[in-house]
């Protein structure tokens, strides 16, 4: 059969429909086909059908398009439907738009073999699942599948699904698995797997998916009888939604005012639930099951149901006074809960008795009387009692299936306040100018306060302490405890007392603050030794108060020319952590350089300020010499939340230029410069003594020491000047050494005579001016030698001297001048006046 494709429209279809089959083994349909164009364009497109049983045409189990050359191609048909169902073979060939070339089918032949290159489909089972579950056809064939071949699940209708997996049992046997996810009764219909190629196509037979409903009844549960523990009920599983049969069926049942529910199994038409509440509501439900996964439906119609009441289960106990008063006494008891009444419904009832003595000799009355207490309430004031009197009360619970009652408890109110004054304890004596007048007062109550000290988090406080007692009037309801010790929990007890003995005890514990620790320095100490970038200083554990330290911290802060407000003994701590880094970004003048653990610290130890070394994620960097520096030492105790810190100034290292203070301090205390002037007289004179001696000694060696006239041009300008009584002969000392022990001297001298007195001034200036004597400055081309002395100069020319000394890289050396001329102090009539500058 031919087509030519040129002399009809785009879209006309021939189609060839072949007789109906209805083979009883396997079989393989066989065609050739034709598609050529002169030009190379597609002529149209042939499509094969397979329809079953006369049901719809479907989709196609094999098309191709396009030229296919000037050539016969054949193509192969696996039909896998057999006897006694029936298909038929329908092909279909449709123009394209180019509408040229011819479209052709030959040798139609239907084989009793298997086919060469189409494979072959096992018969496909029926698939039967419930609603909302997965169905899964398993297509098994035989052949060999090619690299181009597209598996295909094919609904009755036309709709195809693409393949889920393949999974190859042999090299000419493999199984082709779809899955449809939750299914629902939509998608109950008839399907078939297909397999297409170039060279051929297999189809199966349609297998059915079934879709079934799990169960659900349509009636709720009947109730035959209730408990107060239990509920007897019959299921009513008659009438039902959804597809049978019913394989299980089980009751679902929870309280009403409950989250959770139990499933209990079922196998009569009965059945009692056991083990409920009393009088709590239900919800029971039906729930059945049918066969296979996801059989079990949604439950049924529930049944609301209330269980009864159930005897309370014992009386009510804890009966006590919390007030006892002359005409009243105030009670309370165990609150109630539902697990004691087993009923929401209920009463209590309070009922008292007491006697009455007859009056004249009559015989005693008793009265009795019962009260109903509000719902839920576990206090109750007893009102219009007798005086020092036996109340016997006892308590009542009941509900409506029964009632308990408590056992009795007695309590004696107390006397009542006493009446007015008799006249007949009045009692006077009269005296010439006065009356004394003495009656009888009644009994005043008094407080008698107890404290004691039972656990301190201090290890040096030993617990438990002894117990004080302290007594109060009956106007003070206060007291202020003095002279306890931090971090510590004392029990105090408060009870009132009058002359029938003690009232109820009331008891409460209370836990005093930390305090911040304390150091062992008395006044601030001396470093132990001191570099250009370092100061050593020496590190004493702080005693914890109320808690152990849990952490130290040595700060440096920078001195600047402000006012120094921290002073020894009173300081702002610094409790923000802050290291070098942060302090150079925020431009804040002090940073922790060290963080050390207690255990680091079990004695005085000495720390290195300055070693370039890291404690505790801080860097200890290195100090400038450039600048003044103040050291302290900060101790920090934490408990329970609680933070307390304390800390110390251990040190001042000074900067090498900080002399210039020196001499503004100096020009500005008038008391501090007298002293300064005793002492540099007394260093003046020893210095003279010292020299008259060593120019005696070295008197034949002078020439070779003294430096020559001609050369002293040559010498730096750096030098030290000393002026002594002998006029302006300039002298030299070669050996540093000697100046220095000159100097130490000299300090022994001023220690001995007149600075005595003024000693701890002197110290406190010279830490204030000239920092640590230890410290040695660099100095880096500096114009002035501390080995060389050299005449005076003027008192005129004495600032552009200190301006040279400052421009200077280090100067912390101590220069003489002997001052000429007019000035002179008001003091001292004397021309010559000594400046010592250090």
């Amino acid at each position: 059969m031919l087509v030519n494709s040129s002399q009809h429209a785009v879209g006309h279809r021939a189609q060839l429909l072949l007789q109906t089959l209805s083979e009883n083994d396997t079989h393989c349909v066989q065609f050739s086909y034709f598609l050529y164009s002169r030009d190379g364009h597609s002529p149209g497109a042939l499509r094969a059908y397979v329809r079953v049983n006369g049901g719809p045409l479907g989709s196609p189990v094999w098309n191709t398009s396009g030229p296919h050359g000037k050539q016969w191609h054949q193509v192969e048909l696996a039909v896998s439907t057999f006897w006694p169902n029936e298909y038929q073979v329908l092909i279909e060939a449709t123009v394209s738009k180019e509408r040229r070339g011819y479209i052709a089918i030959d040798d139609i032949m239907v084989l009793n073999y298997p086919c060469y290159k189409a494979p072959h489909f096992s018969r496909l089972g029926d698939e039967e699942v419930n609603a909302g579950q997965n169905a899964t056809f398993q297509c098994v064939a035989a052949g060999r599948a090619s690299e181009a071949e597209k598996f295909l699940l094919e609904r009755h209708n036309g709709d195809i699904l693409t393949m889920a997996s393949v999974k190859h049992l042999s090299h000419r046997r493999f199984v082709v698995s779809f899955q449809l996810d939750s299914v629902q009764r939509t998608d109950q219909d008839l399907y078939r797997c297909v397999t297409q190629s170039p060279r051929g196509s297999g189809v199966s037979n349609f297998a059915e998916l079934v879709v079934k409903v799990p169960p659900s009844p349509i009636a709720p549960p009947q109730l035959l009888r209730a408990g107060s523990t239990y509920l007897i009920i019959q299921l009513n599983t008659n009438s039902i939604l959804g597809d049978g049969p019913i394989i299980r069926k089980e009751i679902e049942y929870r309280a009403s005012q409950s989250p959770w529910s139990e499933v209990h199994g079922v196998n009569m038409v009965t059945y009692k639930l056991w083990h409920l509440d009393p009088d709590t509501e239900y919800h029971i439900s039906v729930l059945l099951t049918r066969p296979g996964e996801g059989g079990t439906g949604p439950p049924g119609p529930p049944l609301v149901s209330r269980t009864k009441c159930a005897e309370p289960m014992r009386a009510l106990r804890g009966l006590a006074a919390t007030d006892i008063q002359p005409r009243q006494l105030s009670l309370q008891w165990e609150n109630l809960a539902f697990n004691l009444t087993r009923c929401h419904t209920y009463s209590v009832s309070l009922c008292y008795r007491y006697t009455m003595a007859g009056g004249g000799g009559g015989h005693n009355t008793t009265v009795r009387e019962c009260l109903a207490v509000e719902h839920n309430a576990s206090r109750f004031t007893l009102r219009d009692l007798p005086p020092y009197h036996a109340i016997h009360v006892r308590l009542s619970l009941a509900n409506p299936e029964g009632k308990k009652e408590g056992r009795e408890v007695t309590f004696q109110t107390e006397e009542d306040i006493p009446g007015g004054i008799a006249p007949e304890s009045l009692t006077f004596t009269p005296l010439d100018d006065m009356i004394f007048l003495k009656w009888e007062e009644p009994v005043e109550p008094s407080y008698e306060i107890s404290y004691q000290s039972i656990e301190s988090s201090d290890p040096s406080i030993n617990v438990p302490g002894p117990r004080r007692t302290v007594s109060k009037l009956k106007n003070e309801t206060y007291h202020m405890f003095s002279n306890l010790h931090p971090g510590t929990t004392y029990l105090i007890s408060v009870r009132a007392r009058t002359a029938k003995g003690f009232g109820q005890t009331a008891l409460t514990e209370i836990t005093t603050n930390i305090s911040a620790p304390t150091f062992d320095y008395g006044d601030m100490p001396s470093p132990l030794s001191e570099t250009e970038s370092t100061i050593t200083v020496l590190l004493r554990p702080a005693q914890g108060r109320g808690a152990p330290v849990s952490t130290y911290q040595v700060v440096v802060e920078e001195e600047t020319g402000k006012k120094v407000k921290r002073e020894l003994g009173v300081q702002e701590c610094f409790p923000l952590p802050m290291s070098h880094g942060e302090a150079q970004a925020r431009g804040t003048p002090h940073y922790y350089t060290a963080e050390l653990p207690p255990s680091s610290l079990p004695e005085a130890s000495p720390f290195t300020v300055g070693d370039n070394h890291t404690y505790n994620g801080y860097w200890n960097s290195p100090l400038d010499p450039r600048k003044s520096y103040l050291v302290y030492f900060q101790a920090m105790s934490n408990f329970r939340g609680e933070s307390r810190i304390n800390c110390i100034r251990i040190a001042r290292k000074a900067a090498c230029k900080d002399h210039r203070k020196a001499l503004e301090v100096s020009q500005h205390s008038e008391e501090m410069g007298l002293i300064l002037g005793v002492c540099a007289g007394g260093l003046v004179v020893l210095i003279l003594l010292l020299g008259a001696v060593i120019i005696i000694i070295k008197k034949g060696d002078y020439y070779s020491y003294y430096p020559k006239p001609g050369n002293m041009n040559k010498t730096p300008i750096t030098y030290r000047q000393e002026k002594s009584h002998m006029g302006s002969m300039e002298r030299s000392f070669t050996d540093q050494s000697t100046l220095q022990e000159d100097e130490r001297m000299a300090l022994s001298f001023m220690d001995s005579h007149t600075c005595g007195d003024a000693r701890s001034s002197v110290n406190e200036a010279s830490s204030l001016l000239g920092g640590s004597p230890r410290h040695q400055c660099g100095r880096k081309g500096s114009p002035y030698h501390t080995g060389q002395l050299h005449p005076a100069v003027r008192v005129a020319d004495l600032l552009q001297h200190i301006n040279q000394m400052k421009t200077a890289e280090g100067y912390g050396f101590k220069q003489e001048y002997e001052v000429k001329g007019s000035i002179r102090r008001k003091h001292n009539p004397e021309n010559k006046q000594h400046f010592q500058v250090v």
